[in-house]
Parts: C-alpha cells; sequence; structure tokens
C-alpha cells in the first residue's frame, strides 16, 4: 500500500528532476542559439556562471533577475525570503523564460562583473558563505550584500543598468550595521492577515530610504528569513470565478500568495470578474509548513487597492505525498491522496492529489472567504530541491 503520511514533516526531496547539463556549445552553435531556453542555457555554461554567485556552489539552476546572478537552491531561498522588490528569483529549468528576460540577464555581463560590484568593498573580517554554509551566513552575508548594499563601492554611485532594477535605494552604513523591525513588527500584528500580508507586498514597491534609516551600529539582524527549505511549491493561478464588484461595474483583479514570510503576486487582469490567469509562481517550502495564504485584490491606481477576498490552502498533504512518492518505485500515473472538502475549510471540491508524468499535482477550487462572492481554481506542484 502507498503510504500517505510520514512522521518526519521536515523530511528533504531531492533529485526527481535531476537532468544532465548540456555539452558546451561550439562557436558555430552559439550563433544559430535562438530560444529563450538556449541561450539562457549557454549563458549558465559560461565559465563565469558556472558556481553560484554567493556560495560558490557548482551548477546553479536559479536566477535573480533584479541583480542577474545565477544561485543555487539554498542560496535562492534566502534570495525569495528578501522579497520580489529586492530579489525575484526564477527557475532556469522550471519557468518559461521570455527573450527580454535573457537579454536582460546578458547584459548585466554574469557573476563575476556582478560580484565586482557587489562585493567591491568586502571587509576582511566578512567571510563569504561557501556550499556547506548554514542558512544563517547565508542570510546575513546575502541581505548585507543584496539588500543592504554595505559591500558596494561607495565611490559608484552610477547603479548598474538593468531591466529589473530593485525598488530600493543604496543604504550607507558601517560594515556592522543592520535593520531591527520590533517597531514594523509590533504594527503588523496589530492588522489582520487580509490588510497585513496585502499591504507589506504592496508597500514593498516603494520602500523610503527612511526605512533603512533606522539601522543602528551592534544591533542584530532579523531573523526573518533563516528558515530552512524542505522544497518547492509551484503555484499555477488559473483562474477566478464571479469574482465581487469593485469598479462600479467591474473589477480590476490580481492574487498575492503567501508562504511563511514570502509573498508573490500575479499580474493584474482589468475589467474582468472572471479572469484566467494561468500564471505559475513558485515559493519554498520552510521546515514548518505553513498554509498557503491567497488573496485576490482590485487593483486601483489613485486608491489604496479593494479587497476581494481570501482563502488558505493546506500544503501538508501535497508535500506528504511528494516524499512518499520520493521513497517509492512508482512510475505510473495514480492519485496519491487528497484533501477533503469540508466547512472547516474553503474548498468546493475535494482537491485529488496526483501523480501525473512522475510529477506530484493537486488542482484545488477555493471558495474565497470574507465577500460576498468569488471562486478561484488554483493547480499545485510540489517540486523537490535539486541542484
Amino acid at each position: 500500500m502507498f503510504p500517505v503520511a510520514f512522521a518526519g514533516q521536515g523530511s528533504c526531496l531531492y533529485d526527481l528532476l535531476c537532468s544532465d547539463a548540456p555539452n558546451w556549445r561550439t562557436q558555430s552553435d552559439r550563433r544559430q542559439l535562438s530560444g529563450p531556453q538556449e541561450r539562457l542555457e549557454f549563458l549558465l555554461h559560461q565559465s563565469a556562471n558556472k558556481s553560484c554567485a554567493d556560495c560558490g556552489s557548482a551548477d546553479p539552476k536559479w536566477v535573480s533577475l533584479n541583480f542577474g546572478v545565477f544561485i543555487c537552491i539554498k542560496c535562492s531561498g534566502v534570495h525569495r525570503s528578501l522579497g520580489v522588490h529586492i530579489s525575484k528569483v526564477v527557475s532556469v529549468k522550471l519557468d518559461e523564460w521570455t527573450d527580454e528576460q535573457v537579454d536582460g540577464l546578458a547584459s548585466m555581463g554574469g557573476n563575476i562583473t556582478v560580484n565586482k560590484k557587489y562585493e567591491a568593498c568586502m571587509p576582511q573580517n566578512v567571510c563569504k558563505p561557501k556550499p556547506d554554509s548554514s542558512i544563517e551566513e547565508r542570510f546575513y552575508f546575502i541581505r548585507r550584500k543584496y539588500e543592504l548594499q554595505d559591500f558596494l563601492n561607495t565611490a559608484d554611485q552610477i547603479q548598474m543598468s538593468c531591466p529589473f532594477p530593485p525598488s530600493h535605494q543604496r543604504h550607507s552604513s558601517t560594515n556592522s550595521s543592520s535593520i531591527t523591525y520590533s517597531q514594523d513588527k509590533k504594527q503588523c500584528e496589530k492588522q489582520n492577515t487580509k490588510n497585513r500580508i496585502g499591504q507589506a507586498f504592496r508597500n514593498s514597491w516603494g520602500r523610503k530610504d527612511s526605512e533603512h534609516k533606522s539601522a543602528k551600529k551592534g544591533s542584530s539582524m532579523s531573523m526573518a528569513g533563516m528558515v530552512e527549505f524542505v522544497g518547492l511549491i509551484k503555484v499555477n493561478v488559473v483562474r477566478g470565478t464571479n469574482l465581487v464588484v469593485r469598479d462600479v461595474v467591474t473589477s480590476d483583479p490580481y492574487v498575492i500568495l503567501a508562504l511563511g514570510h514570502q509573498s508573490v503576486k500575479t499580474r493584474v487582469i482589468k475589467n474582468n470578474l472572471n479572469p484566467v490567469w494561468n500564471e505559475s509562481l513558485m515559493l519554498s517550502i520552510p521546515e514548518q509548513i505553513p498554509p498557503l495564504k491567497v488573496l485576490v485584490y482590485d487593483k486601483d491606481t489613485f486608491t489604496t487597492d479593494d479587497y476581494m477576498g481570501e482563502a488558505e490552502i493546506d500544503i501538508q498533504p501535497l508535500v506528504t505525498a511528494a516524499v512518499a512518492f520520493e521513497k517509492s518505485s512508482l512510475n505510473e500515473s495514480m492519485q496519491l491522496g487528497k484533501w477533503v472538502a469540508s466547512k472547516d475549510n474553503t474548498l468546493v471540491k475535494d482537491g485529488v492529489i496526483n501523480l501525473i508524468d512522475g510529477k506530484v499535482r493537486q488542482h484545488i477550487a477555493l471558495r474565497l472567504q470574507n465577500v460576498e462572492r468569488g471562486v478561484l481554481e488554483i493547480e499545485l506542484e510540489c517540486v523537490p530541491l535539486t541542484q
């Protein structure tokens, strides 16, 4: 019988999607590269990008679009915890790339070029992480390097040309400078869930320099991003049905997904109460698995975005099924389990977990809460940590 649960909920998922790297191309082959994925693989296998920009791990499979660096799976989790306004992380293998994204990545010059800028003034007493470094060491270094920009040459005031620039401004500080968030946390705890997550995500795009001026010498950094990850969850936001009206006769909806300290957002669809996104977003799964929060908002240009409902998804059954599949010898499509619809959750019907083509997936229809109406359809896929 196929196992349905494991006692160790922190079990890691390994190497289900490992694939052999393409061979180095000749000069003639390079001239023939046309598609974005082929061009991306060519960039990945340049000597400058064969190791993680932050810890040196071999064969990185993730990219920070904001900074144009190839990074490993462990460092990518820390980048995600900083927020997409600082570092938007995408997968070389799992995400679909556009020509514009590849052009932007190529224009930034690769890992060595970027590191020469963001590590230009790294003091001798700061140690760069190694492939076996802890999550704490990675978080401390990556945050100082990219968010605080402590190692940036102070004489270099010209920002690197970047099609996906971070919205924050450079923070000037001493080598030991850091940020405390206790006041923000107290204020945050006073807000309800829907307002806290939505407001935090929306406001992150327009951070003010004053937030960074609260840094104090010798203070300790926030530990918010320092968590171990056991896998990744790929969320395909499919469609909304019969959503509420927020703009006289229609709405401009978008969806925010939040998992722990991570938040990602879909595009806005104008004038549509039955929007079809079909947009895939990726989040890291923390060792202590929280529910996946889903919030829908109506985009407003001149006023605060309007709330259109929320729901929570228990992803524990999906992760349990993925761990069980990893430990099994199954290779044919089958049902692995389900999240049963009840009055205690927001499911429209049972969320069946299936093994399809070697991938553990779950289709879910959610009834939006705290609003008059609205259903959101989402597809989940549990992705193992691969490097």
